[in-house]
C-alpha cells in the first residue's frame, strides 16, 4: 500500500540527540578528546569570570563551537550560528539541547577578547597534548618547524607612506594623457601605487599596522601578512607548538630558535627543517642549547652549507629530512580547508588566538584518526 506523504509533522518529538548520532561519527572521538583538555581548563576559565551576576554562555560551549568552524571551514560565526540553530550534529557536538535557544552573533564579540587569545590556546593545545592516551603517540626528541606567510585582513589600498613624503604624480595611463596639463596638477588614487617601489621602511597598511609586505617568491605579489610557524613531533605529525610573528625575513629562524628553546628535557634532541634554515647563525644556536641541527642542505647559498659531514653521514639525519615533510600538510589543511587562507580579524594578538585555534582543531582531527583503532576495540 502507497504510503501518503504528511504535510505537517508531529508536535512532539520523543528521540535523544544523542541516539542521532552514530556511533562511529568522528566527531564522537574528538569532543572526547576536547572535552577533557577543557575540564582541565576550568581553573583558567574561573579566573576569567567574575563570582558574581548574571551567568554567561558558557566558554567551553564557545570553544567547541569555534572548533566546529575551524572543522569545516565556516566563514562566518553568523553562519556558524546559523547551523548551529538547526544542525542537530553541530548542537550535540556544543552540548547544546534541540530545545535551547540560539545565542546572539555577538556572543562571540563580547568574549573574543577574553576566551580568544594566546594565552588561552597555548594552555589548550598543553592540556590536550597531556593528555593520557595523547602523551604515548608523542616523542621528547625528534621533531621539525617550519612557518608560512598568512595573508593579513587588509589590501594594498590600506597602504599609507610612514616616511613623511609625499607620492609624486602618477605617469601617464593613456597615450595622450598629460599633455596640456600642468606637472604635478594631477592626483593619485587610492591605492593607486604605479611607479612607487612599496616596501615596509616607507609604507604600512593603515587597517593593520601589524601586517607587513611579504611574498612567498619572486613570482607572487608581495602582500600584507604575518607568519605563522610551528613545532612538530616527527613520530605521529602532532603539533606541539606554535607561534605568530611579523613576516619579517628573519622570521623563521627567530620563532624556531624561541620554541626549540622550550622544548622541555636536558637531553639530546633533533629538529628539522628546511634549506631556508640553513644558516651558521641558526645552526650554531640549536647546537648550543643542546639541539642537533637537522636542516636540509642549501648547497647553492654563497659561502656552502652549514651543515657538514659531523651530522649527514647518520641515518637519522635522512629520517628527519623525510618526517619533515609532513608539517606541510598542516599548513595546507589550515588555509584549504580551515578557511586561514586570509584572516578575517587584525592585529597580532587575534592572528596568533585564531592560527592556534585552527592548530588544536588539526592536532584534535589527527588525534581522532590515530586514536580510532584503540576506540573501536573498547567498543
Amino acid at each position: 500500500m502507497r504510503g501518503h506523504r504528511e504535510r505537517s509533522g508531529s508536535l512532539f518529538s520523543y528521540v535523544s540527540i544523542e541516539e542521532r548520532i552514530p556511533a562511529s561519527h568522528p566527531l564522537r572521538r574528538i569532543r572526547k578528546l576536547a572535552d577533557q583538555a577543557l575540564d582541565r581548563l576550568n581553573p583558567t576559565f574561573c579566573e576569567l569570570y567574575a563570582s558574581e551576576g548574571r551567568p554567561s554562555v558558557p566558554p567551553e560551549q564557545l570553544l567547541l563551537a569555534s572548533l566546529l568552524q575551524a572543522f569545516y571551514g565556516i566563514r562566518s560565526e553568523r553562519l556558524l550560528l546559523e547551523q548551529l540553530h538547526y544542525n542537530l550534529l553541530y548542537r550535540w557536538f556544543v552540548g547544546l539541547s534541540p530545545d535551547d535557544p540560539m545565542w546572539h552573533p555577538t556572543t562571540f564579540t563580547k568574549n573574543r577578547e577574553r576566551l580568544l587569545n594566546d594565552d588561552v590556546m597555548g594552555r589548550f593545545l598543553e592540556k590536550l597534548m597531556a593528555a593520557p592516551e595523547v602523551k604515548p603517540l608523542l616523542s621528547d626528541e625528534h621533531f621539525s618547524v617550519d612557518g608560512t606567510l598568512l595573508q593579513a585582513w587588509a589590501s594594498h589600498a590600506s597602504l599609507e607612506r610612514t616616511d613623511g613624503q609625499d607620492d609624486p604624480p602618477p605617469p601617464p595611463s593613456g597615450p595622450g594623457e598629460g599633455f596640456g596639463q600642468p606637472k604635478g596638477e594631477k592626483k593619485r588614487a587610492k591605492g593607486d601605487f604605479r611607479g612607487i617601489k612599496l616596501s615596509n621602511k616607507t609604507h604600512r597598511s593603515g587597517t593593520d599596522p601589524d601586517a607587513l609586505l611579504a611574498r612567498k617568491s619572486n613570482a607572487h605579489p608581495a602582500l600584507p601578512s604575518y607568519r605563522g610557524h610551528v613545532l612538530m613531533d616527527n613520530r605521529h605529525a602532532l603539533i606541539v607548538d606554535c607561534k605568530v610573528t611579523q613576516a619579517t625575513g628573519t622570521g623563521e629562524r627567530d620563532a624556531a630558535k624561541a620554541m626549540a628553546a622550550d622544548i622541555p628535557g636536558a637531553h639530546q634532541k633533533t629538529i628539522g627543517a628546511d634549506k631556508g634554515y640553513d644558516t651558521k647563525g641558526f645552526v650554531a644556536e640549536m647546537r648550543r642549547i643542546g639541539v642537533t641541527p637537522h636542516v636540509a642542505q642549501n648547497t647553492a647559498r654563497s659561502g656552502g652549507s652549514a651543515i657538514d659531514g659531523r651530522t649527514t653521514r647518520h641515518q637519522g639525519y635522512a629520517k628527519s629530512i623525510h618526517a619533515r615533510r609532513g608539517i606541510e600538510k598542516v599548513f595546507a589543511w589550515i588555509k584549504q580547508w580551515g578557511g586561514l587562507r586570509q584572516f578575517k580579524l587584525r592585529g597580532t594578538d587575534k592572528v596568533s588566538a585564531v592560527f592556534g585555534l585552527h592548530v588544536i582543531a588539526y592536532n584534535l582531527i589527527r588525534l581522532g584518526n590515530l586514536l580510532r583503532p584503540a576506540a573501536m576495540e573498547a567498543a
